[in-house]
């Protein structure tokens, strides 16, 4: 089933790059951007996890979290967060549980052969836990500045 703006977002636990275990509903009061993202340590998911870095402290500012979700391991994770130096946290989804419940996973086509695989997605949600910004087949150049601007305008806009 297709994912829609206000709806309510599938919660999900998933370890993270220290293989504890993150809640989604543990972060309800604050904005979480959860992006899914195909491998670590690739030159887009590379480029992608290092805007999320350095703009972290705008998304700080504007109340929201940041989560990476990949089907990586979490050793896979915690090279990629040090060699890259990333300040938020990844999680783990080796089994596509998460992927396949936010339509991230389905069929890709490369060179005209069609595979299974993530298709990046990034999605908003607000801090009562509704679906309130999502893109599908994220472009990764400038798609920062989106996120960005989306979430400054939900709060300016009155509730």
């Amino acid at each position: 089933m297709e994912l829609t703006i206000n709806q309510e977002a599938p919660l999900f636990t998933l370890p993270n790059q220290d293989n504890a275990e993150i809640s989604l509903k543990d972060f309800r009061g604050s904005y979480v951007i959860v992006y899914f993202y195909p491998k670590d340590k690739t030159p887009g998911c590379t480029t992608e996890a290092c805007d999320f870095r350095d703009n972290l402290t705008n998304f700080e500012n504007l109340n929201a979290i940041v989560l990476g979700i990949s089907p990586d391991s979490v050793k896979s994770h915690q090279g990629f967060i040090e060699k890259e130096n990333l300040n938020f946290t990844l999680l783990s989804d080796t089994d596509k549980e998460v992927l396949k419940l936010y339509n991230a996973w389905g069929i890709k086509k490369l060179y005209g052969k069609e595979y299974e695989g993530v298709i990046r997605s990034t999605f908003i949600i607000n801090p009562e836990g509704k679906i309130v910004a999502l893109w599908k087949n994220v472009k990764v150049k400038g798609h920062i500045n989106e996120i960005k601007a989306k979430l400054e305008s939900l709060q300016k806009s009155p509730s």
